[in-house]
């Protein structure tokens, strides 16, 4: 009796868990589907929708531009406007100096950077876990700007590009030892022991070794900190306003706030393109690399 009841209820579970699987796998198919288009429409709306009205914009005549929408121009006014923003807008002053300040903040703050944090992953106690604390505190904790301006002030070096090179170092140089340190700590300390027993001394070891390794982490970031240097205005306001070095964002801030370009949106926005240009293609050709050393510093 036992086996004649049990027969005809396998078919049914059978028959249901069937039914259950399809139905998972079809939610499972429908979510793949749907969550690439959601990430596609979020990043239209939040990065195509500003790229194009600044695109559209800087080729508007400055009447259509006063009114910032996202129709096309009448009439096309590009190659004129970017002249014009070359030629008044000092383009070439400022882009000398973003280099001039950007190019020695980036190369400093990477080999301090590698260095403490080669150092702090290599090290553990209570002493080591302090000073990494320490170390990453500026990830949360704002500089003080006026405390700054004063004590460059003190040091004669307000208004300076050497003044402005050391406050971007200390401003991140949390931000490159939280990222390294995670990546040297999948690094196997044999290599390192190898080199020891050989007669290697730590500055050839970290040179030799520990570098080369970190192409892919000191990479991200590179690029990280460029993005951050070349898109500041705040700091380089307090810092360089008033000496004879500017930057294109900060000189974008005062020609936009003075006469020069008053109610030109067309001009402004051509600007804002040509400034952003150089680390936009730059961003686009690396960004497997921002994601690659990312994720590598964050495997333990």
């Amino acid at each position: 009796m036992s086996t004649t009841t049990l027969r005809p209820s396998q078919p049914v579970r059978s028959g249901a868990a069937g039914a259950a699987r399809s139905s998972r796998r079809k939610a499972g198919a429908w979510h793949r589907l749907i969550q690439p288009l959601l990430v596609a429409a979020l990043c239209a709306v939040v990065v195509g929708i500003p790229l194009w009205l600044a695109l559209i914009t800087s080729a508007k005549s400055q009447g259509e531009a006063n009114l910032p929408d996202l129709s096309m121009p009448t009439q096309w006014h590009l190659l004129d406007n970017y002249q014009r923003a070359f030629s008044e807008g000092e383009v070439w002053r400022g882009l000398f100096g973003s280099l001039l300040v950007m190019v020695p903040s980036v190369v400093g703050v990477i080999l301090f950077g590698s260095l403490a944090a080669w150092i702090l992953a290599r090290r553990s106690g209570r002493l080591a876990a302090v000073l990494y604390a320490a170390a990453i505190s500026g990830l949360i904790l704002p500089p003080a700007v006026v405390t700054i301006v004063l004590l460059l002030r003190q040091l004669g070096l307000a208004s300076t590009p050497v003044g402005m090179i050391f406050i971007y170092m200390g401003m991140y140089m949390s931000i490159v030892i939280f990222f390294i340190t995670g990546f040297v700590r999948t690094i196997p300390i044999e290599l390192e022991e190898a080199a020891r027993i050989d007669g290697a001394r730590p500055v050839r070891i970290f040179f030799t070794i520990i570098l080369p390794l970190l192409r892919p982490v000191i990479a991200t970031a590179t690029i990280l900190v460029c993005l951050y240097i070349w898109n500041d205005v705040f700091y380089a306001f307090f810092v360089l306003g008033g000496g004879s070095t500017t930057t294109l964002q900060l000189n974008l801030f005062q020609i936009a706030s003075s006469n020069l370009y008053q109610n030109n949106w067309n001009l402004i926005f051509a600007y804002v393109v040509i400034s952003s240009l150089p680390l936009l293609v730059v961003f686009i050709f690396a960004q497997r690399k921002i994601i690659s050393g990312i994720t590598g510093g964050a495997v333990k």
